[in-house]
This record gives structure tokens, sequence and C-alpha cells, in this order.
């Protein structure tokens, strides 16, 4: 199964190209699903289906557009309900306890950021359902779409450090504590609500962290939309997510007379020009105006055929040979954790990268982005022995720690 991402700062034409990209896999009769996690939907518009379409709404379940090719709208709402209903009702009959309004604890429940924890527990869903030979999703802009793939990481270093210990706290007090405190103390069902939840996300994280799954950067040829697309590739691969292509959308065709039109071209042939430079060794794809707006099937899939027909020598479905952003080498005595920071030059210097250690974790900090990397138990026991950037990525060098006799 293929899975491929689509993010890029708003309005540069995600969604256009997400479905464009759909509607090709479909016409090579691939059993393909496009679905968006961006709270301000637009795939129903860029198929032209209305809010009645056929089976009802898109929304919580996948509709058929045409053969081989669904569409659906991630319902966090619905998935909110079937995760959470356990904690939520736990945390609603404390709040009950100590007076507070039914319509204001059911807000305070609510956890910051849900809506994106619950879109990546449906993408989980339909990738292990089995039913899908692509998974096209249409992201949100570029910084919700980080923080939507640093998630699964970032809860699950909380969940697996928070959690034993307040299950063994609470059994051991909760006689005290509930007469104490006159509130109910969480059960079993609670703790086991939250350890399921952090079993799915680290499935999320595996999956699309995988050789399979890809993200795919989309730009206008724009100076400030470049930039960021910049720090989005160093981004995603910090949080070891692999990046496989770039595609440049709504560049003006060349030919006419008009004077502003020729200025677009000039202006977007220079921008271009650094793009090639700054995604060095990824293919960089073009989609140039139409005519007309492309709306529907067909007109998707003839806007991302000529977008894919530019480096022709890539199949864009293919599994890529992009590198996993994290690997290792290893000799007898030391062992090198490689992670890849491309283009990092590019928007923020060396002294902006920062390793610290604690323990089995990792802290990597560039710019003003953090990951927390839990070591394998190999390198945990070992020491860090020395780090530099170099060749657009972090290595990191680590040294077996000498026995006592050894260091006699």
């Amino acid at each position: 199964m293929r899975i491929l991402l689509f993010t890029g700062k708003g309005g540069v034409g995600k969604s256009t190209v997400s479905a464009g990209t759909a509607a090709m896999s479909a016409a090579r009769g691939l059993r393909t699903l496009v679905l968006s996690t961006d709270a301000a939907h637009s795939l129903a518009d860029a198929f032209g289906l209305s809010d009645g379409h056929r089976d009802g709404a898109l929304g919580s379940e996948p509709v058929q557009v045409t053969e081989h090719l669904y569409v659906q709208h991630v319902d966090a709402q619905r998935r909110f309900e079937q995760s959470w209903a356990e904690v939520q009702g736990y945390l609603l009959s404390v709040l009950d306890t100590i007076g507070v309004d039914r319509i204001a604890a059911e807000e305070l429940t609510v956890i910051p950021g849900a809506e994106e924890v619950f879109a990546l527990l449906e993408l989980r869903r339909m990738a292990v359902s089995g039913e899908w030979d692509t998974i096209v999703v249409d992201c949100a802009p570029t910084a919700e779409t980080l923080r939507l793939l640093a998630l699964p990481e970032a809860l699950g270093w909380y969940l697996e450090r928070i959690l034993p210990v307040q299950r063994k706290m609470v059994k051991a007090l909760k006689p005290v504590l509930t007469k104490a405190a006159g509130v109910p103390m969480p059960g079993d069902s609670v703790f086991d609500a939250l350890v399921r939840l952090h079993g799915e996300l680290a499935e999320v994280r595996a999956l699309l962290s995988g050789p399979e799954a890809s993200v795919r950067i989309v730009l206008t040829p724009e100076r400030v939309v470049l930039a960021e697309a910049r720090r989005s590739w160093t981004t995603l691969s910090l949080y070891g997510y692999r990046v496989d292509g770039v595609v440049a959308n709504r560049i003006f065709p060349a030919g006419g007379s008009d004077d502003w039109r020729a200025g677009w071209v000039k202006a977007q042939d220079d921008v271009l020009s650094d793009v090639e430079a700054s995604f060095e060794g990824l293919p960089v794809w073009r989609s140039f105006y139409r005519p007309t707006e492309p709306v529907g099937v067909d007109d998707l899939r003839e806007v991302a055929e000529a977008a894919y027909a530019w480096s022709g020598r890539i199949d864009p479905l293919a599994v890529p040979e992009t590198a996993a952003p994290f690997r290792t080498e290893t000799t007898e005595d030391t062992t090198i954790v490689h992670l890849a920071l491309p283009g990092l030059a590019q928007w923020v210097g060396r002294d902006q990268v920062q390793l610290g250690r604690n323990g089995d974790e990792l802290a990597i900090t560039v710019g003003a982005y953090r990951r927390l990397l839990t070591l394998p138990a190999a390198l945990a026991r070992m020491s860090v022995s020395g780090a530099r950037v170099e060749g657009g990525e972090l290595r990191v060098a680590f040294s077996r720690q000498p026995t006592k006799t050894e260091s006699e």
C-alpha cells in the first residue's frame, strides 16, 4: 500500500494536486482513497461534488466518486466520541461532583489538538483495513501538518512515562483519595482507553515513517512560499518523515506579448531556479496554469499527469527510493547516528542546532522545533562522544562505555 501526504503553505493548491494524484492512481486501476485532514475541507469542491452526492454527505466514511476512486473528509468529532468516550465520561463525573455546569464541563474535557489526533487515528483505520492500494492525504497548511506529524511521538513519550506511574498510584491510594477528595478516581477502563490510544498512535508513527509512506511538498514559485517549503523539508526530516518530491504549482506558461504576464513569467523562472537548487536530489514537478479552473475527476487527472510528466523518468506512485531520515553506521566500538536535515543551512545556522542527552533520550532542537528521540537499547548503553552537522545531516557519535576492568 502506498501512502502520500501533501502539504504546503495555505493557498498553494494542495487539494488540487492531491485530488489529481488520487484520480491518476484510480485511472491505473488502483483502489484509491483521498482524504482530508484539513478543517477547511475543499476536496468536495475540487471534485465538483455537493454535500448530497450519492450516498450522503462527504464525511465519516469514504464515498465513491468514480471507478476505483473514493473521497473522505475526516470526521474528527465522530472519532473523538469513539476513542475518548471513557476518558471524557470520567472527567465529566469529576467536574459534575465539584459543581461545574454540564455544557462548560464538556468543553473542558476536549483535549487541545483533539482534531489532529483523531484525524491520524482515522488515517490509521483506513490504512489497516486492507481495502486500499493508494491513500492520498490532503493535509492542512504546513504549520498544522508539522504539529500533526509530531503528535504520535510526542504523545507517546508522555503516555509511556506517566501512565504506569499514575495507574499504580491510583490503585494504591484509591480508597483514601476517594474519601478525602470526595471525587471518583479513574477505573481500569479509563487507563485502558489511554493505553489503547497510545498503541494506536504508535502504529500511526510506524505507518507514516515507513518506507511506503512519504510527504510531497506543494508550493507556488514565490520567495515567501519557497522559504517556508525549505523549512518544511528540514523539519519533516527532523521528525523522521521522508519527503519524496516537490510540486511547483500555478506556473504561468511562457508566450504572449502582454508585459504584465511576461513580468510574472520572468519572476517565476527566477524562483524556480532556486527551487531546483533548494531541493537538490528531489524531483521537482511543474504544474502550469490552465485556461480554466480544473474541477472534476477528468480535469484533475489531466493536471496531475501533465505535472508528473515534467520528470518522466520517475513514477510518482512508486515507493520512493529516498533513504530513511534516521540511520545508523556501526564499527567495532562506535556507532554513528545519521539524522537527515536537508536544506538546514538555507534557513538556520549551525549554532541553532542543539543537542542534549538525558538517559535514553536524545533531545534535538533545530530553530524553533524540538524532537525527543528515544534511543534504542543498544545506543542507550553508550555515551555520546561527538556530534557535528555535515553534508545536510546531523551526525552523532556514540562510543561503547568501557567496563571497570577495561578502564583500569
